[in-house]
């Protein structure tokens, strides 16, 4: 017997392999399903505020004593904001005509401040009047405070201090 016989595939096995393979498991589609879900937030309007000290350092009266300070806001993204200061803790005082308060038996130290390099501008605490606007941009934003002892107030030797409140209004 031939061994080529036996290798050789015959036209009925060909026909019967075909067979099964069409018979056998065939490819399945897969099915999907979907869903939707909702996605939201409520952005609500935020501010901070920080304030750094101001120093007017040794005062001698002879002279004009002036000195800066910063104010950062961090207001959300397009929030407008007005910046005010207060009249301080000093008794009598306004916005307008503030004083650090002294030592015992002195008179108040008068001072002022302004929201501009030239000292023309009160800064107060009226929205709209004397306050300084600004709009949110997400990031911290430096507003710089220019304070002024003006020349020749003759006041008694010592310390002299007051506390001003900053508002942020949004």
């Amino acid at each position: 017997m031939e061994l080529s016989k036996f290798l050789k595939p015959s036209l009925g096995a060909a026909a019967l392999i075909s067979a099964a393979i069409a018979v056998g498991p065939k490819a399945v589609n897969p099915a999907t399903v979907t869903t939707t879900f909702n996605v939201s937030t409520d952005v609500q309007t935020a501010c901070g505020v920080a304030a750094l000290p101001l120093n007017f350092g040794a005062y001698s009266g002879t002279a004009a004593s002036t000195a800066t300070t910063d104010i950062t806001v961090k207001c959300n993204n397009l929030t407008a904001y007005n910046v005010g200061l207060d009249a301080g803790t000093s008794t009598g005082a306004t916005v307008t005509s503030r004083k650090m308060t002294g030592p015992p038996g002195a008179t108040g130290l008068p001072y002022f401040l302004y929201s501009d390099a030239a000292m023309t501008k009160n800064w107060g605490n009226t929205v709209g009047t004397d306050t300084v606007p600004g709009t949110g941009n997400g990031s911290a934003q430096a507003l710089v405070v220019y304070g002024q002892i003006p020349a020749g107030e003759g006041n008694r030797a010592g310390a002299y201090s007051d506390t001003i409140t900053v508002t942020v209004t949004y």
